[in-house]
């Protein structure tokens, strides 16, 4: 079905335009929500849609449908919405290029997968959580499966497919009048999520987090926990967008060569990752996917662009054109970010720090300068190497591309939290601003 949609459109765009690209996304999606522990929200649908490109006198038209039957319109709507834009030889679309396997991204179990069954499943999760003690917030699961075709007038015909399982829990503990909060969340491309132990190591954070104690106000070793770290980097990553970089938007701009980091430090982009929430043969505009050092031994290596970006740059793609749905155009976006350390450090050398299981207020960091500001969430002191007082309210203070200079793996298991893959992180000499 979704090769005689690409087909139907080629005829309808076959000289009537310079160029053109067609997008084809299919997904199946299973959701569901709780509010405190009552399961408010379920849904399951299956969604289909098409997008269309066209290049006319290096002027880009776009158009979108999720009716399968206004194919031919659509198109003339893609070819009439390119003339409103200006001329711009930037454009193109992707050309014919060797596909690399990607493994470990499907899961035969989602066919088998129902609605009652997610129901389930959650519940458990829940139920695992009430009998600790603590207090339901919110809960959710997920499960999807997404197919996508990209088809061009450069002869690139590239399907894709995928699955993808989350779990989230938040809970509220009390006791005594004092009031702890806890979150986490865990995804697979493989419905392998282990809920029940999800839920025990949340109502044990909660809990832990009840008895807290102030802390003075000092420059500390500090542990990012995996939260805590991607809400960070996220400021730091948008340095490595290409778009950024030649808009002077980006600190990073001109130092390529240059040691930004640790150089035990080495940051990868890999769409080829085995298992990799966000691996896929290609990016959202038919790209090959690739591999790219962006710092590697600590040394810039490499920004990150889709084709248009790329074009103005006066470099080629690193296939990171991300396509959220066919509702889009193509965006710059990483994928797998993987954080290497050649020496990993371990807690037990840390004699007087703070380890942050997050941040809140990430958002707000300066994405040009880097300077942040954030409060410690879930935070406890570290003495003698051992975890010991949770931490009242503080705040932590700093700058995102200084502390990259600075920054230590820990010897501890490596995760996926959305495109972040890493370690827990150890940064020296944070200042950590106590509250009484």
């Amino acid at each position: 079905m979704i090769y005689e949609i690409a087909e139907k459109a080629e005829k309808a765009l076959k000289n009537n335009c310079d160029a053109y690209e067609i997008y084809i996304d299919e997904s199946k999606l299973i959701e569901l929500d709780s509010k405190q522990d009552e399961l408010n929200f379920a849904k399951e649908e299956i969604e289909q849609g098409l997008g269309i490109r066209v290049i006319n006198s290096n002027r880009v038209g776009f158009a979108y449908t999720s009716n399968m039957n206004n194919i031919d319109a659509t198109c003339s709507q893609a070819i009439k919405n390119a003339k409103l834009n200006k001329e711009d030889e930037n454009y193109a679309f992707s050309e014919v290029e060797k596909i690399s396997d990607v493994k470990g991204v499907y899961d035969e179990k989602f066919n088998d997968l129902d609605l009652d069954e997610s129901v389930e499943f959650l519940k458990t999760v829940i139920a695992t959580a009430s009998d600790s003690g603590c207090e339901i917030t919110g809960s959710g699961f997920s499960a999807s499966e997404g197919r996508s075709l990209i088809v061009n007038s450069n002869g690139v015909s590239i399907e894709n497919e995928g699955t993808g399982f989350g779990i989230g829990l938040s809970v509220t503990i009390q006791k005594d009048g004092r009031i702890a909060t806890a979150y986490n969340s865990e995804s697979s491309r493989f419905f392998d999520l282990d809920g029940v132990k999800l839920a025990n190591e949340v109502c044990d954070l909660a809990k832990s987090s009840l008895d807290t104690k102030p802390i003075e106000t000092n420059d500390y070793d500090v542990v990012l926990d995996y939260y805590a770290a991607t809400g960070l980097l996220r400021t730091f990553m948008g340095a490595f967008d290409g778009e950024n970089v030649m808009r002077g938007r980006s600190i990073l701009k001109d130092k390529t060569g240059i040691e930004i980091a640790n150089p035990t430090l080495s940051i990868i982009d890999n769409p080829l990752l085995e298992g990799g929430m966000l691996s896929s043969c290609c990016d959202g505009e038919g790209s090959v996917s690739k591999k790219t050092d962006l710092i590697k031994d600590g040394i810039l290596s490499s920004f990150i662009y889709d084709i248009y970006t790329a074009n103005k740059a006066g470099t080629k793609t690193t296939s990171n054109g991300f396509r959220g749905s066919y509702l889009t155009t193509p965006s710059i976006s990483p994928t797998n970010l993987e954080f290497k350390f050649s020496e990993l450090k371990d807690i037990s050398e840390i004699d007087k720090g703070v380890l942050t299981t997050s941040v809140l207020g990430a958002h707000t960091a300066n994405p040009i300068s880097g300077d942040f500001s954030v409060e410690a969430s879930n935070a406890f002191k570290i003495e003698n190497g051992e975890l010991t007082d949770p931490i009242d309210k503080a705040m932590i203070s700093g700058n995102v591309f200084e502390i990259m200079k600075k920054v230590e793996g820990l010897n501890t298991e490596v995760k996926q939290y959305g495109s972040f893959i890493l370690p827990k992180l150890l940064v020296h000499d944070l200042r950590v601003v106590g509250q009484n």
